[in-house]
């Protein structure tokens, strides 16, 4: 049997830059991690070589938006020229996620509780102190790990 790979490559470059939407698809996910690739996903390359990325809302729009260059940077040799962020359909997520991917909160490291303890001192209620700072562990160790490309 022969692979029609190249055959399907060679009659996509006669559609110009949207050619070039496969090698974006496939590396997209390795380069903005799981948590992005959930909530934004690559709609189409423009005649200009502006990728339109599809995201969840306005708010992950407006993030990306702001963290474009460095997406594209992460994005390495198939990084388009220009990068354009708006709410749009995404694609279905898959029933076998690996676990990586799946959303669980993450486990506050040690450096984590012992800032949230810092934070939390002063507050005199022992019980509401304990409640209060594992809050604070959790949230820190949600933010390092929402914030972050993997």
């Amino acid at each position: 049997m022969d692979r029609v790979g190249s055959d399907v490559e060679r009659e996509l470059a006669r559609f110009g830059p949207a050619s070039g939407m496969a090698p974006l698809v496939e590396a997209w996910p390795a380069a903005v991690g799981p948590q992005i690739a959930r909530n934004a996903w690559p709609a189409r390359l423009a005649r200009d070589g502006t990728l339109h990325v599809h995201t969840q809302d306005s708010i992950w729009a407006f993030e990306l938006t702001t963290r474009a260059e460095e997406i594209r940077a992460r994005l390495g040799k198939v990084a388009p020229r220009r990068m354009a962020f708006a709410p749009g359909p995404l694609p279905e997520p898959t029933l076998d996620l690996p676990d990586e991917v799946r959303d669980r909160p993450p486990e506050p490291t040690p450096e984590h509780v012992a800032k949230a303890d810092s934070l939390t001192r002063v507050i005199r209620d022992e019980e509401l102190r304990k409640v209060v700072s594992k809050a604070v562990a959790m949230s820190l160790s949600r933010d390092d790990n929402d914030r972050s490309f993997c």
